[in-house]
């Protein structure tokens, strides 16, 4: 029979290729073999395992989807509801509509609007309608976005492409050899490399993606000139707004700049844990959808548009994102001073990036090894942890106050650990990995 989680996630093995459905979850990524795995309830900023026990979640909150908080009374109030009256049928949902002139209304240079449930099929949706607006194949990229063929063909010419957009290690199994040079990487603020793209790939290029912003503050100036680029080559240019999206203001990070692109993708926090996601465009663009095929019976459902049109609301009425900014500065200042007091060795992701989207790293040569130290005494005291984190406005003060407390007593106790060369005795499990590996 089976006892508890250690168990049941060995045995998920034999049933789920990988172990779980999403790279991030996989418990090796974390903490192998003593990661809590399953969740029984979630609510606010806390977590209860299957065998009972609670935790506060300081690090993926979902992977970035819940921005309010798990279960948010408002938002699943509003999901009962369409449940209760039927969340699919034959005719379609009035919701889908109000979302999009929601959507159009929070960014007006977008007039059309079509959906998804995830983020990576948001992207391919989005692919698909510029090359048809383009009618070439070729795709520059800029940043992560997904898993689909289109993607992941960057790594048929060089394992190594994705390598800085992506998790390292990515293998393009399965990916038709036909789609060799169809993808081709960029670095954020290096312009110079995407010209040199478009000027090798004369009228083959079609269409631009980039995020806006992840890991680092693009230059506005380089903005502009992926724009520019766009424009004199008439290549479609794609914003993935997946990860960005309602945490640095009401919508997507773009609107900070005076660029527009011709498609933005949205998904994650748009709707707090429920799946959604959305294409939104001009109209000259967005009417190619028109002339191709993209079409699924789930993304007329009803839950998805609920979901999001109460969470937009949520995040306006209660400034979500300034709470969002606030929280994720206090928890950099936590890692700076605790860093500091203890004379911990790491390196804080810059404030003048995302906030809310906050991480760091160990500087030592056994990073890999003393994260997993670190993840496994803060599991100990009752956080999940490690050394990302995303902010919810669940992230009360009383909450990042206790974890202030907490993490500066584990920095001190680790670093005496790393001063006495004991990490690796001090492990209970394997060390935990950052790259794509199979699992057996």
């Amino acid at each position: 029979m089976i006892k508890n989680s250690q168990q049941i996630y060995q045995y998920a093995k034999t049933r789920i290729p990988g172990g779980t459905h999403l790279l991030s979850k996989r418990p090796e990524m974390m903490l192998p073999e003593q990661w809590p795995n399953y969740y029984s309830k979630a609510k606010g900023a806390e977590i209860w395992d299957m065998e009972g026990k609670k935790y506060v979640d300081m690090c993926h909150n979902g992977v970035g989807a819940c921005i309010l908080g798990y279960a948010d009374e408002d938002v699943n109030e509003a999901v009962k509801k369409a449940i209760d009256k039927g969340s699919t049928s034959t005719l379609n949902c009035i919701e889908e509509i109000e979302l999009a002139d929601e959507l159009c209304a929070i960014h007006p240079w977008a007039e059309m609007v079509r959906y998804a449930r995830t983020g990576g099929e948001a992207m391919a949706i989005a692919i698909r309608i510029a090359r048809a607006k383009s009618r070439r194949d070729k795709v520059a990229f800029c940043g992560y976005h997904g898993w689909h063929d289109w993607y992941a063909a960057a790594n048929l010419n060089d394992n190594k492409a994705l390598d800085g957009h992506s998790i390292p290690g990515v293998q393009p199994l399965g990916v038709p050899r036909c789609l060799l040079g169809s993808a081709l990487p960029f670095h954020y603020n290096k312009l110079e490399e995407l010209k040199k793209i478009v000027e090798q790939n004369k009228d083959e290029i079609g269409v631009i993606a980039m995020e806006p912003i992840r890991n680092l503050k693009p230059d506005p100036e380089f903005i502009k000139g992926v724009r520019k680029i766009a424009d004199e080559n008439n290549i479609v240019l794609i914003f993935d707004e997946i990860t960005a999206g309602w945490r640095v203001n009401d919508g997507g990070y773009h609107l900070n700049f005076d660029v527009t692109p011709d498609i933005a993708v949205f998904g994650k926090a748009m709707s707090n844990g429920f799946p959604m996601s959305a294409v939104i465009g001009t109209r000259e663009v967005m009417r190619e959808a028109e002339n191709t095929f993209i079409s699924s019976t789930y993304w007329t459902e009803k839950t998805g548009p609920v979901a999001a049109l109460a969470t937009i609301k949520k995040c306006k009425e209660l400034n979500v994102v300034k709470r969002l900014d606030q929280v994720g500065r206090k928890v950099l200042g936590i890692w700076s001073r605790a860093a500091e007091k203890t004379g911990l060795k790491i390196n804080i992701s810059s404030e003048e990036v995302v906030p809310a989207l906050a991480h760091f790293s160990f500087e030592y040569h056994d990073s890999d090894a003393i994260r997993t130290l670190f993840t496994q005494m803060m599991l100990s005291k009752g956080y999940l942890a490690n050394n990302g984190y995303y902010a919810t406005y669940s992230h009360t003060d009383a909450v990042i106050e206790q974890y202030a407390q907490v993490i500066t007593q584990v920095f001190e106790e680790l670093n005496e650990i790393i001063r006495v060369g004991k990490v690796e005795e001090r492990l209970k499990g394997p060390v935990a990995h950052t790259s794509f590996k199979r699992l057996n």
